[in-house]
Order: structure tokens, then sequence, then C-alpha cells
């Protein structure tokens, strides 16, 4: 079975000629006589410098070692093809007698692509002049190629991290290949999006599967056609290669069968270990959650207590990654007494699980233990992505039920109007739905947590997808140790009654921002909350877009609502702390009509938004008290943090 190797493989340096790096020479056979050895080669005057370096590696010597590096090439170009073909043929065998989980068009692709083409054909006039655009590009492009040939010096090509290395723009053959591949994915992506007449969900599919598509087709994720992988190839004798197929192999067998691409060092890291360290205690478990209290770090902490609900579709160590960015620790650091619920990996017994049950047996029995563990009154709450979007409807029915527990609310990147809840919102109509019900049933009635994964990197699929591809078995290189890739690849399953009812009643139908939408036995009207909010949204966020959060802000019309806007996305916005002078933030007092004219009014900050979110937070969470010491609180402390819940793995 392929194992993936464990030490780090450190940069490769310009390969010497004649200093095979991978498989031994055969041995030569003993000979009658002895025979002479070929003449030293000079040295080199002086090592060649990184920036003179071409793609093309130097000409190799004549003679035995010549021969010994050709061997050595072709015995790890065989060992590579041997390694991926038994991992394919092993991966196979582990498919062959499981059922087909989806359709051949589980995103039911092909109508939207259908109705995008029968557009573009009732306008010939429109696809005769698309054509002569792309005739006329590649014009440009032979043009230009000739040019250079000629000695001039070449326009520089777009900007495209895909293609950042010299090694693209050095060699005249790359460099049109990238060109030409920049100009036929830009064209056929315009291409689609200028189709008319078609409805606006219907061609956003077309758009985001022709993306998809040609994204696949770069000539980065192929090794004939990557520079930089062929010089890794030349400069270590094959053993780049050799090492990507063994990472190849691994990953297959990892996915049992299924390619699940590495994206960190996962032994790098252990949850309580080096990542989730923040001390506290697991005041409260049972079969939803555990709830920690974290250590004061203070003498004196605010008299109301503060509750963080995370998402349950991720692990809430996601706020304590490591000490210098620990959410959580920095909390703790301004005098709050900070409380997480952290939530069960749950299995088929919660299959049934609702909103009604995370509503009751989570954000109210939550808020109850955290109160009788302080003996406070009220307290302030979080709620971050769909964590926030279960608090909104939580604030709506204790607004309903006249519950004034929760003084104080603050959502991180959570959505409540998904009008304009961005790419996702592709992945909910009921063609797909009817597929994700499918899986979850073979699953014993939860989604696997791979699932979701998978969607959230085709989202991005560059940046989550190829290039790990391209790095991993291509380059042959070592994921790397990265703790917020650890915690991504760290996913947790979902039931499937409160999966489909969120998809469909938020991302479906909309149903919380028409105050529609039933949770523990009334409909959830967000007009109704007076309480004070503070929304963060994230300008780059592909999950929670900040038009959506915004809409969202604007849905609590009767609360004293502040947001602020962050740069980077969905993950760096949100955790981005002060000390590493990171970003941007936005902060405008009025909330008008729309997100254009807020940040038109809107003035920009420096760094990290966390100090200003926590200057809101201390005028709304009373007076000092004296810190507060998990173990003496009203429960006796199960465990230390961060608890066991958070330990299971999918």
């Amino acid at each position: 079975m392929a194992k993936r190797p464990t030490t780090t493989q450190p940069p490769a340096a310009p390969r010497k000629p004649g200093r095979p790096t991978s498989a031994k020479p055969r041995p030569k056979k003993t000979a009658a006589a002895p025979q002479a050895s070929p003449p030293p080669r000079p040295e080199p005057k002086s090592a060649p410098q990184p920036e003179k370096l071409r793609f093309s590696p130097p000409p190799p010597p004549s003679g035995e070692v010549s021969r010994e590096m050709i061997e050595t090439l072709s015995m790890n170009l065989a060992k590579a093809a041997m390694t991926a073909q038994a991992a394919i043929a092993e991966a196979a065998l582990s498919q062959a007698d499981r059922p087909a989980a989806l359709s051949p068009d589980p995103f039911n692709v092909g109508p939207a692509m259908t109705q995008v083409m029968t557009g573009l054909a009732s306008r010939p006039d429109k696809l005769f002049a698309a054509q002569a655009d792309l005739f006329n590009r590649y014009l440009d492009l032979w043009a230009g190629a000739t040019r250079q040939a000629a000695g001039e010096t070449p326009p520089p090509a777009p900007a495209d991290k895909r293609f950042k290395d010299p090694a693209w723009s050095e060699n005249p053959m790359f460099d049109v290949m990238r060109r030409s591949y920049l100009i036929t994915a830009d064209w056929m992506n315009g291409l689609v999006s200028s189709v008319e007449d078609v409805d606006p969900r219907t061609k956003r599919r077309a758009e985001f599967f022709t993306k998809l598509l040609t994204d696949a087709f770069s000539p980065s994720n192929f090794l004939a056609s990557n520079p930089v992988a062929l010089k890794a190839m030349a400069e270590t004798n094959g053993e780049s290669l050799v090492k990507g197929m063994q990472n190849f192999a691994a990953d297959l067998e990892r996915g049992m069968g299924k390619l699940k691409i590495s994206q960190a060092d996962y032994g790098r890291f252990e949850v309580g270990v080096n990542v989730a360290t923040a001390p506290g205690k697991v005041v409260w478990r049972d079969e939803l959650f555990e709830l920690i209290q974290y250590d004061p770090a203070t003498d004196g902490q605010r008299a109301i207590p503060l509750l963080i609900f995370p998402p349950w579709i991720n692990k809430f160590y996601i706020l304590d990654l490591q000490p210098e960015n620990s959410m959580i620790r920095w909390l703790s650091a301004q005098g709050f007494t900070v409380f997480v619920c952290s939530w069960v990996n749950p299995d088929r017994d919660k299959a049934d699980w609702n909103f009604d049950q995370y509503l009751e047996k989570g954000i109210h029995r939550a808020v109850e233990k955290a109160l009788e563990q302080t003996g406070a009154e009220r307290l302030n709450t979080v709620g971050y992505c769909i964590g926030g979007t279960l608090l909104g409807a939580a604030l709506a029915h204790a607004a309903a039920s006249d519950d004034g527990r929760i003084n104080a609310a603050t959502f991180f990147a959570a959505q409540h109007d998904f009008a304009e809840a961005g790419d996702l919102l592709l992945f909910t109509d009921e063609h797909w739905l009817a597929e994700i019900e499918k899986q979850m049933d073979a699953a014993g009635g939860v989604l696997p947590g791979a699932a979701m994964a998978d969607t959230f990197n085709a989202l991005r699929a560059n940046d989550l997808i190829w290039s790990f591809f391209v790095s991993n078995y291509l380059m042959g290189k070592d994921p790397p140790a990265f703790d917020l890739l650890f915690w991504n690849a760290d996913q947790t399953r979902m039931p499937k009654a409160l999966h489909l009812n969120y998809l469909r009643s938020m991302y479906g139908q909309n149903l919380l921002t028409k105050g529609e939408f039933e949770i523990g036995g009334i409909k959830a009207d967000l007009s109704k909350v007076t309480i004070p909010l503070y929304f963060q949204a994230s300008r780059e966020d592909h999950i929670a877009p900040m038009n959506s959060v915004y809409r969202s802000a604007r849905a609590f019309s009767n609360a004293d609502v502040t947001l602020t806007l962050a740069g980077s996305g969905h993950i760096a916005g949100v955790v981005n702390p002060p000390s590493a002078r990171k970003y941007q933030h936005w902060l405008n007092p009025a909330l008008p009509a729309t997100l254009a004219e807020w940040q038109a009014g809107a003035e920009e900050r420096p760094g990290s938004w966390w100090e200003h979110w926590a200057g809101w937070l201390h005028d709304r969470s009373g007076g000092w008290v004296a810190a507060r010491d998990p173990e003496k609180g009203a429960f006796p402390p199960l465990e230390s943090a961060p608890g066991s819940y958070v330990k299971v793995k999918s």
C-alpha cells in the first residue's frame, strides 16, 4: 500500500553534471582487463547564479557518467510510471464493487449549457463577431511571437500566479503556449457570459462550470506543458516525478480509491498539542456539544461573558490555531470571559436532527449553562458562518418568546438573506439536492465531511485543487506545514434533515428573511430583534459574499446594527490578529440601501478590525468583576480544553 514519504524534501539545488540524485546506477560487469577512467572534467570557475538559470539543463557530459545519468533518469521515469499504474489499478479495484453515488451530470450542467448554446445560435451575428475576435487575438499572438523570435522584448503576459515562474517567459515555446491558453480561456468564458435571454441562474451555472473546465485544461496542470515541472524533473534525474507519483498513490489510498489531494502536512499538527492549545476547561458536555470555558488572562473580567457559536460544518479551532493568531487567546487577554460551543461530529444517530434540536439543545442550552457557570444574568454571543445563521434565527425566537438572556450579538461572515449568496446557490437546485440526499442515505443519514470540502474547493479550484495537484504530483513537493489548511481538511459530518432543510429553506427559498422560516414552533421574524448587533463581512469572501452579509445586516431592520468590512476572505478576513498588521477594514456608521452606497461613505483603516469590535464589545459587557476560574464555577470541569468532540475524525 502506498505511503506518503514523511521526510521533508529540501529545495533542489542546481544539479551538477554527472551526479545522479536518485536511483543508483546499475553495477558494472567485471572486465578481464582494467579500463581507463574517463579524463576528469575541469571544475567550473564559479557556480551558476539562480537568476541566470534557464529551462534547458546544461549539455550532458560524454562517456560513462552520461550513460549513468540516462540510466538513472530512465529508471526513475519507469518507477514513476509503475507507481502511478499500480495506484490507479488498486483504486479501480477498490471502487469496483461500489455503486455510483451520483448521476453522470449531478450538477445539471447539460441543460444549462444547452440553453446557453441555443441562445448563442439564435444570434449568429454575435457568434461570428466572437469568432472574428478570437482570430484577431491569435493574429496578434503570432505577430508578437514573430517579433520575439527576431529579438524584440515581448509585452508582459497577463498577471496569473499559475504562470509566475520565469520559466514560462524565458522559453518562447512555453510563453506562446501560456498566452494561447489565456486567450482561449478568456474568450470561452467571455462568450458564455455574453449570452442573452437565458435565466440568470442557468447562465451562472454555465459560467461557473465553463470556468472550472478552462481552469482544468491549463497547461500548468500537465507535465509535458509545464516548464517548471520539466525543469525539476531534469535537475533531479526524474526523482521529483517519482516522489510526485508516490504522493499521488498515497492520496488515492487515503481517499480509499478516490483522489483526496493533500493540502497540508497533516502529520505536523495535532489538536490539543500544537493547534487548539488555549488553556481552559470543558465545563459541560451533552449529546450535541461540549461547553469550553477558557482560563482568564487578566486579573479582572467584564461582568457579561461571551459565548461563541462556531459553524458545525467545521471545527471551532479556526479561532484557536496558534497562540499568535488565536482569537480566543486575544479575547481572553482583553478581559472577556470566553466560552465556546464545540459541536459534536454527528453520526447516524442524529440523521433526523433539525434546526429545532440545534436551537433547543444547542443555542438555548449553551446559553443556560454558561450563565449557570458564571452566575451572570445575561451574556453576549458570536455566530460564525452557519453558526451565525442559526444564532440569527435564535434571536428572532428569543424576541418572540420575551427571552432577554442574550444582551448583544456579533456575526462573523454570516448570512440571513440568501438572495445574493454567491456560487453556492449553484449547488442547491432540486436536481443536485436529490443527488446529495442519495449520498447521505448511502452514508447512513449524514453528509460525509469530504463532500462539503469538495464543494468549497470547487469554488476556488485554482487555489485549492490545481495548485496542490501541480506541487504535490508534478513537482514532487511535500504539502506545506500550514495550520489553516490542516484545519480546512479536518471536516465534520452533517445530519441529513438539518442539512437539507438548510439548503432548501435558506439557499433555495430564502425563508428566514421573508419571515417564513419555522423554528422552535414560531416563524422567525428578524425585524423583531432589537438588541445591538455587530456584523463583520469580508471583501473577498466566496462563501458568504459581502453583499449577502450586507443584505443580512439590513434584514434586522429594528436593531442597532454596526457593520465592518474587512479585507481578504472567509477565513483570513476573520482570523486577522492586530499583531499581524495585515489587510485593512472599512467603517461606516450608516447602513444605506446598498453596499455600494455604504462603501462610498466608508472610512478605510489599516490592519485588523478586532480592536474596533473589542471596543464595541467592551461598551456592551458591563463593569469589571474578579477573573473567573473555570475550575471554580457551578460545574466541575470534565477535562481540559479543547475537549474530546473536536478530536473526532470524520
